[in-house]
């Protein structure tokens, strides 16, 4: 649909925009783990998250003249050449795709499973590229489709490959399930318990990571980290579950210190990628309306 106007959230934004707003609810929310407007890491800030989702936004914008993996390999290229750190690869795998699907009515997830069955060599390629230029951390090394070898012809037989162990390269593989059946409706619904869009987006964060651990976490510190890190959201999201709202908020302090141990290498980006991902498709589909506090 490129830069044509979603009339979604009460007054007009293009794609990218709206893009752009998601990305930017995502990292103002203060998610356990994440960086957000109150907390740093030393090699990643806040500020730089702001200047990622604008230009995840304008490049988005340019979808008509663009397939997915261009837009995905631009984005990375982009952010790179004024952000020192990874911070939207996993986003910009996940919405370049959603955004493609994206008219003036929503996102229909039969127009992304077509979408995601229309990809080509030239897309693998080009994410295989984007994947090498934005470096992400522990990304190790696989005996098939290798990210430092040639790209599979198809894409999604790589993303098949990994999708038990990265929940981004499930998306690919069951088209966007996850986001459409959990991550957006938990949004919804944390926003009903909690009476607002940022206590939601925590509680949709906590939830899921109750429910999968996360795949950063599990790439760069191992599968007991993942596993722990879903011990202490279930403890969280049970004392919400029991009305122990102090408990709760105990309990997700906890959880927050414990991520940004170890230098943040414990930060659930998996997690946060999915929930900029759910915002963009309820924002489209006019599942989370304004106002936005």
């Amino acid at each position: 649909m490129g830069s044509a106007e979603l009339g979604s959230v009460g007054s007009h934004f293009t794609v990218g925009r709206l893009a752009s707003l998601a990305c930017l609810i995502e990292a103002t929310t203060p998610k356990p783990g994440n960086v957000h407007r109150g907390a740093d890491f030393e090699d990643l800030t806040f500020p730089d998250f702001v200047v990622s989702a604008e230009i995840l936004g304008h490049v988005n914008d340019r979808t008509d003249a663009m397939s997915v993996g261009e837009t995905i390999r631009e984005i990375v290229l982009r952010t790179k050449s004024v952000v020192r750190t990874n911070s939207n690869l996993g986003i910009a795998l996940l919405i370049a795709v959603l955004a493609k699907c994206a008219t003036p009515d929503g996102i229909d997830r039969w127009r992304v499973r077509h979408v995601l069955d229309s990809l080509d060599e030239m897309d693998s390629a080009a994410v295989y590229d984007a994947i090498r230029i934005a470096n992400p951390g522990g990304l190790g090394t696989v005996d098939r489709f290798d990210i430092h070898g040639a790209a599979p012809l198809e894409i999604l037989d790589a993303m098949r490959l990994a999708c038990d162990r990265d929940l981004i390269a499930r998306q690919y593989v069951c088209g966007f399930e996850d986001v459409f059946d959990h991550v957006t409706p938990l949004i919804v619904e944390g926003r009903r318990k909690a009476g607002s869009l940022s206590g939601g987006i925590v509680f949709a964060h906590l939830s899921l990571i109750a429910r999968n651990g996360d795949s950063l976490i599990r790439r760069k510190c191992g599968q007991h980290a993942s596993d722990h890190a879903r011990f202490l959201a279930d403890k969280a999201i049970q004392r919400l579950e029991q009305g122990r709202m102090e408990e709760y908020l105990r309990a997700t302090g906890e959880l927050d210190f414990w991520m940004r141990s170890d230098g943040h290498r414990r930060n659930p980006g998996t997690t946060a990628d999915l929930i900029a991902a759910g915002l963009f498709v309820g924002l489209a589909n006019r599942q989370i309306p304004p106002p936005y506090k």
